[in-house]
């Protein structure tokens, strides 16, 4: 709905014109393997006034070998219990391997109501990669319209 050259704009409109900034810190270390699942404490719950407001959502995950490896640690964000398109993926070789992977998603929340953001985590083959919950953050915000 615009807002009209002359119209009285409510203290509801106004809220919803301002972005809503959320972030969550993991609460502790995921070790991964090929099933993909939740990270600790990485999840957001939010609640939107109107139909069809907007998110932009960034993932940051820290990986850590523990024991050599080729393989690669992915980090997902799941929308309402469906995965988000894209996500970040690292690689490293041997165990003192360590670093940072991110990844930025954008989407529409098409009911207005309660959504559950979160992170995932999982790794190509095997085990011996760790994501580190001190180190990985999820930032989310949401624009919602008047």
């Amino acid at each position: 709905m615009p807002i009209l050259a002359g119209q009285t704009v409510t203290a509801g409109q106004l809220t919803r014109l301002r972005p809503t900034p959320y972030e969550v810190t993991a609460s502790s270390n995921l070790a991964l393997t090929t099933t993909e699942t939740d990270v600790p404490g990485a999840s957001i719950t939010l609640n939107t006034t109107a139909a069809n407001a907007v998110f932009v959502a960034n993932g940051t995950f820290a990986f850590d070998i523990t024991s050599a490896n080729t393989n690669y640690a992915e980090g997902i964000l799941h929308v309402d219990g469906a995965q988000a398109s894209g996500n970040a993926r690292w690689s490293g070789e041997v165990n003192t391997d360590f670093g940072p992977a991110a990844q930025q998603w954008f989407g529409t929340l098409t009911a207005a109501g309660s959504h559950t953001l979160k992170l995932r985590g999982s790794m190509s083959s095997g085990t011996g990669i760790q994501l580190l919950g001190a180190f990985t953050r999820l930032i989310v915000v949401v624009y919602e319209v008047p």
